[in-house]
């Protein structure tokens, strides 16, 4: 095992160090929220078509409309805290993945309703977006058997993966940028009083 910074102690294999900085341990606490969500979706996208039983040549997503309760899973909740969770939705023929987005304060909830509502209104370009998310969470996908036909499954996990995992940085980033704007927009108004 690589050895890391700082005064570690090792107990059963695994290297304990104590003066890594927070991030580090961040990252390793998302990793199994993650990992999860990544084999949930290996199982959940074992899909398949399957055309509507109510209505002659008709293939609608089953998780959307629900006409069949028997072609329904269980939804799961995977969820690493109160305010970061995944609700995985599976049928025969589609599986939707909506997403609740880690937001701490005011800013963080514009900026993440800001930043998934440009993502929604541009959904026709990433083709497994929904324009609209399921009641409590912040943004949904969409995965029907088409998609798999047409696309990798395992390029299509890793795609709801990354996602997951650059779309803090990406809210943190427009936050450090909107503080340092209004810092030094504040540092200017006050200097017409100096």
């Amino acid at each position: 095992m690589p050895s890391l910074p700082g005064n570690s102690d090792q107990i059963h294999g695994w290297k304990f160090v104590s003066n890594i900085p927070s991030t580090f341990w961040l990252c390793q606490a998302l990793k199994p929220y993650l990992t999860a969500v990544k084999n949930t979706l290996h199982a959940a996208l074992c899909i398949q078509n399957f055309p509507s039983q109510a209505v002659e040549k008709h293939n609608k997503p089953e998780v959307e409309v629900k006409t069949s309760k028997e072609l329904l899973l269980h939804p799961v909740v995977i969820s690493r805290n109160e305010k970061e969770r995944v609700l995985i939705e599976g049928s025969i023929n589609s599986v939707r993945i909506s997403i609740a987005i880690k937001q701490s304060d005011e800013i963080e909830k514009l900026l993440c309703g800001k930043f998934t509502r440009f993502m929604m209104m541009r959904a026709d370009d990433f083709v497994i977006l929904r324009r609209k998310p399921v009641p409590g969470y912040d943004i949904s996908f969409l995965i029907t058997n088409f998609h798999t036909e047409q696309m990798f499954k395992p390029k299509l996990v890793d795609f709801i993966i990354t996602f997951m995992d650059e779309i803090d940085k990406e809210i943190s980033e427009m936050r450090l940028a909107v503080n340092s704007r209004a810092r030094q927009c504040a540092e200017e108004y006050l200097k017409a009083f100096e």
